[in-house]
């Protein structure tokens, strides 16, 4: 649609417009829809940097996230002016975000005190290994009564304490009473209603069950977690519904999206629990796979919360109001999705886009028993395990870059089809088909392939931005704004296009089991009591196998030029 087709067919009329910034670990966007129709009328998106500074470390720039939203915002907001649409129309904002990324600043200055530890980042397994060692019969599932989590790398807590540790700037803040911690939903909503001069320090609930510090019984900030991991609570944003006015919009006139100053930011969701609301799960059973830098599946519980007894996460799915009730999900996570994608095209080089992934991988239409285990950040659910590290078997003479492109995309399907299983048998019924969004349902080959390795149909919506949706929804529906019915008979119906198994059972579970296989050969890799050389390098002879090889060698040498006379 050219813009004066688009100009003029919205010009006749135009219901209230919703916004949301959706803050993902590789990108910012900020989307406007039509609150009538769900329609996207337009959006902008900026590329967010990573840096990785020393192995297993990740982390972002909290002033370059801020000024990804603000560049986003305006150049959505010029695009809105060429389209003839009145940016005055836009009644409310959501901000959806990467979870448990964890950002302290000074709020008094407004400035950062370190960078942002993304979700990722492993620099914590040394501590988490500790806090485990020291809880009865070494029990990663401690605190899982209270938080629904397993104490891992993952989560917020370890990441805020490792910061307050190791960064000297963070601890003095603390000590000063200076110092704010939010995840990114926090730091954006403070910054953007504000900042030094009233910004509101706030997070919602699901993002807050993603900490390790909330009680999702209670629903609030737990004074006995925040003691275990020595967490001043003074610091802790303040926690709400994911759908109620928290402030408004304070944007300078000289910026070109100041004529966003003054709406209201209502909405506040983690992007996953986001992504069920744009799905439209709201009823008990109800579940959607969300294909991002990771793979996030999740089932609507209800009211109650549900413990797994199979690697998954108990987590708060969305709370549509101060007044109403809480909904529970499960949650299968896993690390590294749309990221080996990421990994094949940065780091080896063998691919310039996620396009050629796709034309190699369907140009062999098999991985010739390769097989691909992306644990770069060791395994998440169901396994839990931070020592496994990534590894390609099943290589032959005949392996070439092709087929490493195809068991890469089917390691996404392999991973969903393990939390798929968990869910399974956690909840007794069998999802009869998998909803999916996400930016890798843009593949084809991918979902044809998760709907073979599942045995299940796939069904992918023909507007793929269910997460922003699900921000928008929440923030136009809430109380003060009410431009957004989420009552069933009032939603819109959705388009969707469905993927049917192609491949007999049998194969895909022999190709399941080879996977399983290479899942093991992963496990255990990583140990974090490094054998040390005196300048903590890993010594060559802290493998005994290499040292007595190394000593044999030099030995069979020295004698063998003793008796060629070279003495």
């Amino acid at each position: 649609m050219n813009g004066s087709m688009a100009a003029s067919s919205h010009r006749i009329k135009l219901g209230p417009l919703v916004a949301a910034i959706d803050q993902g670990t590789s990108s910012t966007r900020f989307l406007v829809f039509n609150s009538t129709t769900s329609e996207l009328l337009s959006h902008h998106q900026v590329e967010i940097k990573q840096s990785f500074p020393k192995e297993g470390w990740v982390e972002e720039d909290p002033k370059e996230i801020l000024q990804s939203v603000y560049e986003c915002m305006e150049r959505t907001c010029e695009k809105l002016t060429q389209l003839n649409i009145d940016i005055s129309n836009i009644k409310a904002i959501g901000v959806t975000n990467q979870r448990e990324t964890t950002i302290v600043w000074d709020k008094e200055t407004g400035e950062p005190l370190y960078n942002a530890v993304v979700w990722l980042d492993l620099r914590t397994q040394s501590t988490v290994e500790n806090l485990i060692s020291k809880t009865p019969g070494r029990n990663k599932n401690h605190l899982k009564h209270k938080t629904g989590l397993p104490i891992s790398t993952y989560f917020s807590a370890v990441k805020l304490r490792w910061l307050m540790d190791n960064v000297d700037e963070v601890h003095q803040a603390v000590l000063s009473h200076r110092a704010m911690f939010g995840t990114v939903d926090s730091w954006l909503i403070w910054c953007l209603t504000g900042g030094q001069s009233g910004g509101v320090h706030c997070t919602d609930v699901t993002n807050a069950s993603r900490t390790m510090l909330f009680n999702i019984h209670t629903m609030d900030w737990d004074p006995e977690l925040c003691k275990y991991f020595g967490i001043p609570m003074e610091i802790l944003p303040r926690v709400r519904s994911s759908s109620e006015i928290y402030g408004l919009m304070k944007i300078s006139s000289s910026r070109k999206s100041g004529a966003l100053s003054g709406i209201p930011i209502s909405g506040c969701l983690g992007d996953q629990s986001a992504a069920l609301v744009g799905q439209m799960c709201f009823q008990d059973g109800q579940a959607k796979n969300t294909y991002g830098t990771g793979c996030f599946l999740l089932r609507n519980t209800g009211a109650k919360p549900v413990m797994s007894d199979h690697g998954l996460l108990t987590t708060v799915a969305y709370k549509l109001g101060r007044d109403k009730p809480a909904c529970y999900a499960l949650e299968g996570s896993v690390a590294i999705a749309g990221a080996v994608v990421r990994w094949l095209q940065d780091n080896l080089g063998i691919i310039a886009s996620h396009e050629e992934l796709e034309k190699l991988a369907a140009g062999v239409g098999t991985s010739y028993g390769c097989y691909f285990v992306p644990a770069f950040s060791g395994l998440y659910a169901p396994y839990w395990e931070p020592s496994a590290r990534g590894i390609i078997c099943g290589l032959t003479q005949f392996t070439n870059k092709s087929h490493l492109a195809f068991a890469a995309l089917e390691a996404v399907c392999f991973q969903t089809r393990e939390i798929l299983d968990a869910m399974n048998q956690d909840s007794g019924i069998p999802l009869t088909q998998l909803q999916v969004d996400g930016g890798m349902t843009s593949n084809r080959l991918l979902m044809q392939l998760q709907a073979d390795i599942l045995c299940i149909p796939v069904v992918k919506p023909s507007m793929p931005e269910t997460t922003a949706l699900g921000a928008a929804m929440a923030a136009g529906a809430a109380e003060g704004v009410s431009v957004w019915s989420l009552n069933p008979e009032d939603l819109s119906e959705v388009t969707s296009e469905k993927f049917e198994p192609q491949i007999n059972p049998e194969e895909s579970e022999f190709r399941y089991a080879r996977w399983k296989k290479a899942v093991q050969r992963a496990m255990n890799w990583e140990t974090t009591e490094p054998v040390g050389n005196g300048n903590s390098e890993p010594s060559i002879f802290c493998s005994v196998p290499l040292g007595f090889y190394i000593m044999g060698s030099m030995i069979m040498l020295v004698g063998a030029k003793y008796l060629a006379g070279d003495t």
